[in-house]
Parts: structure tokens; sequence; C-alpha cells
């Protein structure tokens, strides 16, 4: 397979997830419109099988390999929700999953991931460090490696949400996704451009990571110092190389969101959707409240809420602040 996903791709992923995940609902946000300044939709990714989007792209990939190939086990690094996906599909297949996670991942993801039967190694570095660690273990075990999203078969399963946007809303304007490793919105991106180039598709970015907002202004994949960010699932210092092009090539904007916009994007989605979304899954909403995406009162928009896997003593402490 090209390294790059095509509509082709997708589609495909589409029939072969279709026993095996949930078809998240697309919600009309009427109480949150006002706010927001358009009319909104929302796409609950938290209400699949894992919690996340993740799910689609770790059982594409896995279904997808020959069982040969995946007999020893499968591994990844992931700041959660990857691995929750591919702990999910390994149980499924019967086979092994290890997963090398973050000193720093939520304790939710931990026991979440280990509860669906995969091994969790705990490892204190950045995400390139982690993946050096997972391809050590790898060759010395013969795992095969399922990458969150450098894989063009995971960024096809991710895909499939673009195309579930366009069948449930036909005339949907704009589309905003959380910009992570950048596997969701290189597959969202693909599957809309391909379908309906008229679509504005924005990406939303912590203005504490914001890697590809500034390899765009450079023209190049540029990697920034790791900093902290609420947003945790978004916490990546250096651009994917596969989804990269594919960013440049459909994404129109990339805005940045500060972690105080995420939060309240968090708090209207609890009080006024009545959904919990993790920070990372919440920041396309609090781009919106912040002002950082031009929308008009007509135009809809649907942001993707890419899941709800977080502390609840976390969650807590944010929803205290409601008023």
């Amino acid at each position: 397979m090209r390294e790059h996903p095509t509509i082709q791709d997708i589609r495909e992923a589409q029939e072969r997830l279709r026993p095996h995940i949930k078809r998240t609902p697309l919600l009309h946000a009427e109480k949150i419109e006002k706010a927001a300044g358009c009319r909104l939709y929302l796409k609950p990714e938290m209400l699949q099988i894992t919690g996340a989007f993740k799910i689609r792209g770790a059982l594409n990939k896995t279904l997808a390999l020959p069982r040969g190939k995946i007999a020893n086990g499968i591994i990844a690094t992931s700041s959660g929700n990857h691995a929750q996906g591919l702990a999910y599909a390994a149980r499924m297949l019967g086979v092994k999953a290890i997963l090398v996670l973050p000193v720093t991942t939520p304790k939710i993801k931990i026991a979440n991931t280990e509860a669906l039967g995969a091994e969790v190694i705990l490892f204190d570095g950045d995400t390139a460090a982690r993946w050096k660690k997972v391809y050590e273990i790898a060759e010395k075990d013969r795992y095969a490696v399922v990458h969150a999203f450098e894989d063009p078969l995971v960024m096809a399963g991710q895909g499939t949400i673009g195309c579930e946007i366009l069948e449930d809303l036909q005339d949907v304007d704009t589309v905003i996704i959380p910009m992570g490793g950048g596997g969701l919105i290189s597959g969202i991106a693909t599957a809309i451009k391909e379908t309906r180039p008229s679509v504005r598709v924005v990406g939303a970015e912590p203005a504490l990571t914001p890697k590809y907002y500034h390899s765009r202004l450079n023209k190049e994949r540029t990697t920034l110092p790791l900093k902290n960010t609420i947003a945790d699932g978004l916490r990546i210092s250096v651009p994917g190389q596969n989804p990269y092009p594919i960013i440049e090539r459909y994404v129109d904007e990339i805005v940045l969101v500060e972690d105080q916009h995420i939060i309240q994007g968090m708090r209207v989605l609890a009080k006024d959707a009545k959904l919990i979304a993790e920070p990372a899954a919440s920041i396309g909403i609090g781009a919106l409240l912040a002002g950082v995406i031009k929308v008009r009162p007509d135009e809809k928009v649907c942001a993707v809420l890419s899941g709800g896997n977080w502390d609840l003593c976390d969650l807590a402490e944010i929803y205290s602040a409601v008023e």
C-alpha cells in the first residue's frame, strides 16, 4: 500500500470495520451555537467502543495484516488512546499486545489498556525515544509494529469518520479536527477533500505544541521543544512524516488554541451537550469559543470530538469551575 491513503482505501476500511465498531452519531449542538457563532454539529468519538476514535485505525491495520505477521504479537507507543484501540484489536484477534506509554499517561488510559489484556511498559522519554524503544523490542521479539499516525492503513481507518460526517450532514461547510501526530486529520481530510473539495477543513492545535502550524509557516517539517499542554493526546513535538504532505495538501487552515480555551470547551461540552470530552477532544470547541476560527451564523460546522478518556479526579477539578 502507498504511504498516503486514498478515498478508495478509506471506503475499504469502512467495509472492514463495519461489523466491529460503532458508527457514532452526528449531534446538533443547538445550546452551544450562540457562543460558537455558527450552526454547530458534534461527532462524538468518546461514544466509540474504547472511548476514542483510535480503535478505527488500530483495528483497520490489524485486520488487514496477514495472521502470520501478528502471530507473536503487536506493539506500539501511544499517549493512551491508540494503546486502548490496539489492545482491543489484539484481544479480538487473540494475539498479544505490548504498549509503551509515557509515564505521564492518565491513569484511566493505563488501566483501560491493561483491562483489555495488554502488557503496558511505562517509559520516561519523548515520542522519538519511545518509538526507538518500540522498535528495539519489536526486533528482539518479532512483534508487528502498528504506528499510531504514520501508517496509511491507520490513517484510512481514521478517515472513516470523514465519510460518516459527509453521509450524515451532506451540506456541511466546515469540519474542525484536533491535530496531534496527524493521523486523524490526514485521514478525515482525505475523505472529505477527495469526496467534496468545497468543504473547509480546519486543524486545531494546542498553542503549546504548534508543530504543524510552524511547519506550514516554515514550509518544511519543523520540530519544536516539547512543552506541557493539558491536551495530553496532542502533546507531540515532531510532525508526522507521512501525514505532513497530506495536511499541506488538504487542510485549509491550522489554528492555535490556548489551554484556557481548551478547558472552556470541556466545560461547555459537559454543561450544554452532556458529553464528557478529554482536553484533546475539546480543542475544536475551544477554538470556536475563542474566535480563532472565522465562521458565519448560518455556516454548518462539525467539530470532531476525538475521545473522552481522562481521569475523573482531573475532570472534577475542571468541571467544578462550571458556573
